[in-house]
C-alpha cells in the first residue's frame, strides 16, 4: 500500500549544501517528491545563523517506523550530531509532519506539534498542500495559515537555485 507523507526540512549550517541533499536523499528514498518553496526565518529558541526552510510531499510504500528511521539516516548522512540541544544550529533536520491520517505517539508524534505554532512549517505546507486536511484540526493548511499570527514569526521567500 502506497503511503503519503509530509516532511519538513531545516538546515543553519551549509544551508544550500543541505537543502539540496535532502532534496536528492528524498527522491532516492521515495516517489513523487513534491516540494515547496524555500522560505529564510530567524532561528527559534536560540541565537545562531538563519534558517532555510521548507516542506516536502512524497509517496512511499514503507511502514511507520522504517519512514523515520530513514529520515534520521539522512540527518546522520549529512552530519548531524545526535548528542545536540533541542534548539541549536543543524546541517539537516529533518522531521515526519504526518504519514497518511495517522495519530500516534510512538514511534514518534504525529501530527507534528510544530505544524500548528511554526509559521516556517505551517506556510510551506498551505503553499504546497493548500488543501489538505490536518489529521486532528480537520481544517486544510491554507485555512490554518490564514487563521495564524503571521506577525509572531518572519519568513522571507529565497529564490533558491537547485543546481550547485
Amino acid at each position: 500500500m502506497m503511503h503519503t507523507i509530509l516532511i519538513s526540512i531545516g538546515t543553519n549550517i551549509d544551508r544550500a549544501n543541505h537543502v539540496r541533499a535532502a532534496k536528492h536523499a528524498l527522491e532516492t528514498a521515495f516517489v513523487d517528491v513534491k516540494l515547496s518553496k524555500v522560505y529564510e526565518s530567524e532561528a527559534v529558541g536560540f541565537e545562531g545563523q538563519a534558517f532555510y526552510n521548507l516542506v516536502a510531499s512524497a509517496k512511499t510504500h514503507c511502514d511507520l517506523e522504517t519512514v523515520c528511521n530513514i529520515l534520521k539516516q539522512i540527518e546522520t548522512d549529512n552530519g548531524r550530531q545526535r548528542n545536540e540541544k533541542k534548539f541549536s544550529s543543524r546541517t539537516l533536520d529533518l522531521d515526519l509532519l504526518t504519514y497518511d491520517d495517522v495519530c500516534t505517539e510512538n514511534p514518534t508524534v504525529l501530527p507534528r506539534e510544530e505544524i500548528l505554532f511554526n509559521a516556517f512549517v505551517l506556510l510551506p505546507l498551505a503553499e504546497l498542500v493548500p488543501d489538505w486536511q490536518h489529521p486532528q484540526q480537520k481544517q486544510s493548511y491554507q485555512a490554518l495559515w490564514k487563521a495564524f499570527d503571521q506577525s509572531s514569526q518572519q519568513l522571507r521567500p529565497i529564490n533558491f537555485n537547485w543546481s550547485p
